[in-house]
């Protein structure tokens, strides 16, 4: 079978949505499939690896900028389609949903639009919502990445498409527990309003002063690195709180943390959740959408009130006193991620996530 997987952002970022695509690419090529990734961004120097089989095509090239919102985009989709006579057609991001549809209109191509962002039943007219409309009266599948997700589509679209909960693979294999009294909380993502980094750092304010032997560390970089710096420096928490930056090598910073937060305004999936699980790594989270409620669920992890500063200081000073809790949150998490795992999504041994079966 060949599958054409059409990304909107690119390949050269290290986001989230940019590393599942490679990630599914990857795992679908190793099962027998012919893959073809086309970009509508940058792709020249993809973030994560590729295997070498998979073909990797800009769509518009230097003339991304002027033509990515023309009828350019369907011509160049449509005519890839053809040429390679494509059996499925993924839009990784369903951003790419306008150009996708109109360019398989009178083939026989099976086309699948990929959702990684949650579906908010007030959000009220938007592109956004427009397009998921789109998406699921036309597309053969829709894919959300969890159940709840699911079910927001079902109940709120007039669906003539399949919809499917696939959840995002986990890149880690789950490692062996080690316990260790570290003393660092870690935080992974762009530096980002929707990440809530701003919040975390207020919540710190309370956490440092109650245990200053603790450090925060937040990898990632972003727009609002200036604005964060600032904050850390004018409440005087530069001795434990580090900006990291951008890394290759993410692993190093999960293997040396003893909690793990996620202070997000907003989160689909949250991969980082997945990740932070297969270290053994307890949680505390935002309760910021459906994605960290599902993916913690029966893990022992902590939700609190999403945005809420004084909850979420609160929960991480009472996991950081408490080892006995910490040991039971990393075993069960443990387990839990196990059906995140690669080759479990990819290969259908839990047949809800199964890729191959939408």
């Amino acid at each position: 079978m060949k599958i054409l997987m059409v990304l909107f952002y690119g390949l050269n970022k290290g986001a989230g949505v940019e590393r599942v695509g490679s990630m599914i690419a990857n795992g679908l090529s190793e099962v027998g499939h012919d893959i073809i990734l086309a970009s509508l961004g940058p792709c020249d120097e993809p973030f994560f690896p590729l295997n070498e089989d998979i073909k990797v095509i800009s769509l518009l090239g230097s003339a991304r900028t002027n033509f990515a919102h023309t009828p350019y985009t369907v011509y160049k989709i449509r005519k890839l389609l053809k040429v390679e006579h494509v059996d499925v057609m993924i839009a990784v991001d369903t951003k790419s949903i306008p150009y996708t549809l109109p360019a398989t209109l009178g083939l026989k191509v099976k086309h699948i639009g990929w959702e990684h962002f949650n579906f908010d039943p007030n959000e009220g007219i938007s592109r956004d919502s427009i397009v998921r409309h789109l998406a699921a009266r036309y597309c053969d599948s829709v894919v959300t990445l969890t159940k709840r997700d699911k079910e927001y589509w079902l109940k709120n679209t007039r669906h003539k498409s399949q919809v499917t909960a696939i959840a995002n693979p986990c890149p880690f294999p789950i490692q062996e527990y080690i316990e260790e009294n570290k003393k660092i909380v870690l935080a992974v993502g762009r530096l980002h309003r929707e990440k809530g980094f701003d919040l975390l750092l207020e919540a710190w304010l309370q956490v440092a002063s109650i245990l200053p032997e603790w450090t925060l560390k937040i990898v990632g970089e972003g727009e609002e690195r200036a604005q964060l710096t600032k904050f850390i420096e004018a409440n005087q928490i530069t001795e434990s709180v580090e900006l990291v930056g951008a890394t290759d090598n993410v692993g190093h910073y999960y293997r040396e943390a003893e909690i793990f937060c996620l202070s997000s305004r907003v989160e689909g999936f949250g991969m980082v959740l997945t990740d932070a699980l297969s270290f053994g790594l307890p949680i505390v989270s935002f309760d910021c959408g459906p994605g960290p409620a599902e993916v913690l669920e029966g893990t022992g992890s902590i939700l609190v009130p999403e945005n809420n500063v004084d909850q979420l200081a609160l929960a991480l000073i009472g996991l950081m006193q408490d080892d006995e809790q910490k040991k039971t949150i990393s075993l069960k998490g443990r387990e839990k991620v196990e059906i995140y795992q690669p080759d479990h999504i990819i290969s259908g041994d839990h047949p809800e996530f199964c890729v191959t079966a939408v």
